[in-house]
């Protein structure tokens, strides 16, 4: 499968640094991308955590879009929103083998990670058995951090190779 071509940035100057207008923009690419022309992962179907709705807007919009663990003190975050054309792609094109897929348990959670190493970016899938929600995904600032995900993911190719 070719490689999996990533859309241009969008950046808050373009609106003249207008932050309602840029995230009023981000969101309706998340929009068309999430709630209008839903992605696919291994032939299912995404839901969203659509619940609360802030602002007229989904909650999986904030996952993608701004960062923070406490969930209503989040705040945004300039480079997941400036890709938020990213994730659609990403996971529409998971089987690319210019991506990375593993999976993971995160406390109760079983998560599907799908990493674009070139582009350091993180898709994170909550696998929920008969759906998958997007979770989050993010833009992978520090080398380290990178790092980690690929030894990660080559502890879980090992793991699976191994059976």
């Amino acid at each position: 499968m070719k490689l999996v071509t990533l859309p241009e940035i969008i950046e808050i100057n373009e609106f003249g640094g207008d932050y309602h207008s840029f995230n009023e923009a981000v969101y309706a690419i998340f929009r068309n991308d999430f709630v209008i022309n839903k992605p696919i992962f291994e032939g299912k179907r995404l839901g969203l955590k659509a619940h609360p709705i802030v602002d007229g807007k989904e909650y999986t919009y904030y996952h993608f879009t701004h960062s923070g663990d406490i969930e209503n003190e989040r705040i945004p975050d300039f480079r997941r929103m400036e890709r938020i054309g990213y994730p659609k792609p990403i996971i529409d094109k998971s089987k690319c083998i210019s991506l990375k897929v593993w999976r993971n348990k995160r406390g109760r959670n079983n998560r599907i990670l799908i990493l674009h190493e070139e582009a350091q970016y993180l898709v994170i899938l909550d696998d929920r058995i008969d759906f998958i929600l997007p979770w989050t995904a993010y833009f992978i600032e520090y080398k380290h951090r990178l790092q980690k995900y690929l030894k990660e993911y080559e502890e879980y190719i090992n793991a699976e190779t191994a059976d």
